[in-house]
């Protein structure tokens, strides 16, 4: 273990030229078998703690507060993206003062700027200390935003011309970067004992932890925000479903039609690339990368999850298919939210869920009852009307009932079904039928239309620590197709 030294960046990179990295590149991957069959990740060398080739930059110290902490920052070595580029990350372990942690909540929701400063605990990561329960943060961002754009560049292009995803961050480096801080803070033994790791954030870092929690069952909850969930047509470089998407009018982003992050898929037909080629790498990764793929095994190991897509998000650009083929994966949808969304005037402002499903699963004797658990959806057309109906599992104990909805909405990943939002006055509060047991709408059918969109969010207050927390859950997201079969009158 290196020791502190404080004019040593947290950040070292290490390179050597391009004409010896294509020289070792086909040996190195060849011997590693970097491809998608479960072999993207060593987990023995991730697991590991002698391979972490630690830095002290901040030794355990006591930080004062309204809960006092001890605190430790170190920087780790992830592994080499290709030979000889070392990609390193700091970790600022949180453990209380008088005890040890058992488990911890885990993000890579920071920069190398914010970690060098002790941590400010917020009210919940305070009341997980108090819980016995610590805290780990590391860094999940794109290289360039500190400092290491060439290197960024050169990950990419490496990848559009190999399409191995042992040089893609996405694939490899952010998920690796999560797994490795486990491993740092276990490494911790006389600070931390082994417990549930839970872990969330958004976009880049809702879909990191969404994927390492398949290898690593260390990990056993994550709550992800604007990342991707499912392995619709167009991740799967679907031709009839891109050509659908390249149809339509406005100019789309890097994201929307994306496998799991920007899309690449220009980049590599450049380079000499085909189709087949990308439906043949996005067929046999995404077994590593999807949560839709890896339900049994999750639910097996009692992984709990819950995501907030966002209904109009540029990585989560494919809700209609989602809803119809994984309507039992958790979800809450906000309406109108997505990245850089602002959400519609109506939405649940006083949603909880992040604090609500991390003291759940921590403590999940001391909060008041579980959360909800995904419903089922209905709907008949009557009478130019569309009736919803929405059923939990019985003593859910669910409190409320509003349905969201949308005409002919442009196709997935589209720049209209980015930019079209819900409607301020397509919302309506449902009512609660107690004999049948569920939730009833009726949604007044335009006759010019040829489908609809619609999904409900439901609240139920579940409380901890003589707090009052509100959760919310939605009904799969659901396409209907009404056409010519809407007679007003009839």
């Amino acid at each position: 273990m290196r020791s502190d030294e404080s004019t040593r960046p947290i950040w070292r990179f290490h390179r050597i030229s391009p004409g010896v990295v294509a020289c070792l590149m086909a040996i190195l991957f060849a011997s590693r078998g970097a491809s998608a069959a479960g072999e993207l990740f060593d987990m023995d060398v991730i697991r590991d703690p002698k391979t972490l080739d630690v830095e002290v930059l901040q030794e355990w110290h006591v930080v004062q507060g309204l809960v006092a902490t001890r605190q430790k920052l170190v920087t780790i070595n992830v592994g080499d993206m290709w030979p000889g580029q070392e990609y390193r990350v700091p970790v600022r372990m949180v453990v209380p003062a008088d005890r040890k942690a058992k488990g911890f909540h885990l993000t890579g929701g920071r920069t190398p700027t914010r970690l060098r400063q002790d941590a400010k605990p917020n009210s919940l990561e305070r009341e997980l200390l108090q819980g016995g329960v610590g805290l780990v943060f590391t860094v999940v961002q794109e290289p360039g935003t500190y400092g290491q754009r060439e290197m960024a560049q050169a990950a990419e292009k490496r990848f559009a011309e190999s399409l191995n995803p042992r040089y893609k961050v996405q694939y490899w480096a952010w998920p690796a970067t999560l797994m490795r801080a486990i491993t740092t803070a276990y490494a911790e033994t006389e600070r931390f004992q082994k417990g549930k790791v839970a872990a969330t954030g958004g976009s880049k870092n809702g879909a990191s932890p969404s994927m390492a929690i398949l290898h690593d069952e260390r990990m056993t909850a994550v709550h992800a925000t604007v990342s991707p969930i499912w392995d619709s047509p167009l991740r799967l470089c679907d031709r009839a479903a891109w050509n659908e998407l390249e149809s339509q009018p406005g100019r789309r982003g890097g994201f929307s039609g994306g496998h799991f992050g920007p899309n690449f898929n220009r980049r590599a037909l450049a380079t000499g690339h085909t189709w087949k080629d990308l439906q043949t790498f996005t067929r046999n990764i995404s077994d590593d990368v999807f949560i839709s793929r890896n339900l049994k095994q999750l639910r097996h190991r009692g992984v709990e999850m819950l995501f907030h897509p966002g209904t109009h998000d540029m990585v989560a650009f494919d809700m209609a298919w989602g809803g119809a083929h994984h309507s039992d994966i958790p979800i809450y949808l906000g309406a109108n939210t997505g990245h850089g969304k602002r959400g519609h005037p109506r939405l649940e402002r006083d949603q909880q869920n992040r604090a609500a499903f991390l003291l759940r699963h921590f403590f999940p004797d001391r909060v008041s009852g579980p959360l909800l658990g995904p419903p089922t959806v209905e709907h008949a057309l009557v009478d130019g009307a569309l009736e919803v109906t929405v059923r939990f599992p019985a003593d859910s104990n669910e409190e409320s009932g509003r349905i969201w909805w949308m005409f002919d909405r442009a196709p997935d990943g589209s720049p209209q079904y980015l930019s079209e939002l819900i409607p301020e006055d397509n919302f309506v509060e449902m009512h609660h039928d107690p004999r049948r047991g569920l939730w009833v709408a009726e949604i007044e059918l335009d006759s010019k239309a040829d489908r609809i969109d619609f999904f409900s969010n439901h609240r139920k207050t579940v409380r901890y620590a003589g707090k009052s927390y509100a959760t919310y859950l939605s009904c799969p997201y659901t396409r209907v197709k009404i056409g010519t079969r809407v007679k007003i009158g009839e």
